[in-house]
């Protein structure tokens, strides 16, 4: 029965619909004929038997003469709703306007209200018959005579029967028509509503599975509450990630083989020019030696780059910090560099103050991620351009930065260039390699509790700042 989530949400909407209508129906058909309708017929009936005394009154011959008595009640009868009966002090019936109580005239009443209304108050009682469904609404007023005594009692009595001609019957049947309509309309609502919200969760688990499958689905339409536009956008960006993981994936297959068989293509020139002869070449010899060693370089330098992602990627990226004093660290690591950048044809200018704090860090791998941007500075400033290293302190933090005068990245790439295997479209900044490195710095730089940052302007170059703090946390 409550096998599925959809038949426990019908149940959850239509439950509460079909336990509280019922009850608001009972509640308000008991109000309405015990606070509006009984009271409403009371004062009515309390109203009429008033006006029959103060008439009564005036003839207190109707008192002791049966005959009178009847003649007065049939005379007025047929302009009243209720029952009319008169009786003397002591509680005898002397008339009444119901043929049936014609034998019972001269009888004494046993009535609750005699008592209280021969002490000269009026007594009105609303009482259930022993005929089932029906209800009474009892009335009985003394009349006093000159001297102030009680000389008789106006009773009058109104039967209020089950019937389709009684007023509160009438409206008992619209009340539970109009509770029933509701009902249904209340349960076909709790049925829409229910399968309204079933319905993006069997959406979202199909999705799932078929994304479970390899199947990447549909982005899906985010409407509904909003727990459920949530739980769609959560699913949509899974949806997304997934796919860029998957184009990452095809993007670094074809990048490893791009950039694995461009060396390995030059090494394997290098072999057969080797094998056909160039040996005997001295200087066609070393060229070409010289040519395999750089390739063999690039090629352990794209599998360093892939061990430290794999680093990464895994969470075992550790640090081996030490206490460096930072102008020397600095002093000979630009040395090697700064011949590189010369060999490209490029201006070179360090400014690194003597008085550099000392800094807790790891040497090895803070000069991984200046190497990477030295790297690519070197490598995207066009001849004749400048490559700037300044380094400093304030307060808190300690920075380094390399600027170029390259061709500046754009604000489509400063969004990327920190993802792994990004490369952008040629004639950028970024048209080759494995785009590794920069992601690299800056995973290396945060596990010192650091920051990279970088700007550029198109046109003019980049600066890339490494801030690191002074002191550890």
């Amino acid at each position: 029965m409550l096998s599925t989530l959809r038949r426990r949400f019908i149940l959850s909407h239509i439950v509460p619909v079909l336990v509280m209508v019922p009850l608001v129906g009972i509640a308000l058909i008991y109000m309405l004929e015990a606070r509006v309708i009984l009271p409403n017929l009371s004062r009515e009936i309390l109203s009429q038997a008033n006006l029959v005394v103060h008439i009564a009154q005036n003839q207190p011959e109707i008192w002791s003469s049966p005959a009178q008595a009847q003649a007065f009640v049939d005379d007025l009868s047929p302009h009243l709703t209720a029952r009319l009966m008169l009786l003397d002090a002591n509680g005898r019936l002397l008339a009444s306007s119901d043929p049936d109580d014609a034998g019972r005239v001269g009888q004494v009443l046993n009535h609750v209200g005699l008592n209280q209304t021969r002490s000269g108050q009026t007594f009105v009682q609303t009482t259930s018959s022993r005929t089932i469904g029906t209800r009474i609404v009892d009335v009985l007023v003394p009349a006093i005579g000159s001297d102030g005594q009680v000389i008789g009692v106006v009773r009058m009595s109104y039967p209020l029967q089950i019937g389709i001609y009684d007023p509160s019957q009438v409206l008992r049947y619209l009340i539970l028509g109009i509770l029933v309509a509701g009902l249904i309309l209340g349960v076909i609502t709790g049925i829409v509503l229910a399968l309204d919200l079933s319905r993006p969760l069997h959406q979202i688990t199909e999705a799932v599975r078929q994304t479970a499958t390899g199947q990447l689905s549909d982005v899906l339409p985010e409407q509904g509450p909003e727990e459920m536009r949530s739980l769609q956008h959560s699913f949509n960006f899974l949806t997304t990630r997934l796919r860029t993981l998957e184009e990452a994936r095809r993007q670094l297959l074809a990048n490893l083989v791009h950039e694995i068989g461009r060396p390995l293509g030059a090494l394997v020139a290098a072999v057969q020019a080797l094998s056909g002869g160039a040996d005997e070449d001295p200087a066609l010899r070393r060229e070409l030696e010289h040519g395999m060693e750089t390739q063999l370089h690039g090629l352990q330098h794209l599998l360093d780059d892939l061990a430290r992602l794999h680093d990464q990627v895994l969470g075992t990226l550790e640090l081996n910090r030490k206490e460096i004093p930072l102008y020397e660290y600095l002093a000979n690591f630009l040395v090697p560099w700064r011949q590189v950048a010369v060999q490209n044809g490029l201006a070179w200018d360090s400014t690194v103050p003597a008085d550099l704090p000392v800094v807790a860090a790891d040497p090895d791998r803070l000069a991984q991620a200046m190497g990477n941007l030295v790297s690519n500075a070197i490598k995207y400033t066009p001849p004749r351009g400048r490559i700037t290293v300044a380094a400093g302190a304030d307060a808190d933090e300690i920075w380094i930065r390399v600027s170029d005068t390259g061709p500046g990245i754009t604000p489509d790439d400063l969004q990327h260039i920190f993802t792994p295997f990004y490369r952008g479209p040629a004639g950028r900044r970024f048209p080759q390699g494995m785009g590794l490195g920069l992601g690299i710095a800056r995973d290396l730089i945060a596990a010192h509790g650091g920051r990279l940052t970088v700007e550029s302007v198109v046109g003019q170059g980049s600066h890339f700042t490494i801030w690191l703090p002074r002191r550890l946390s």
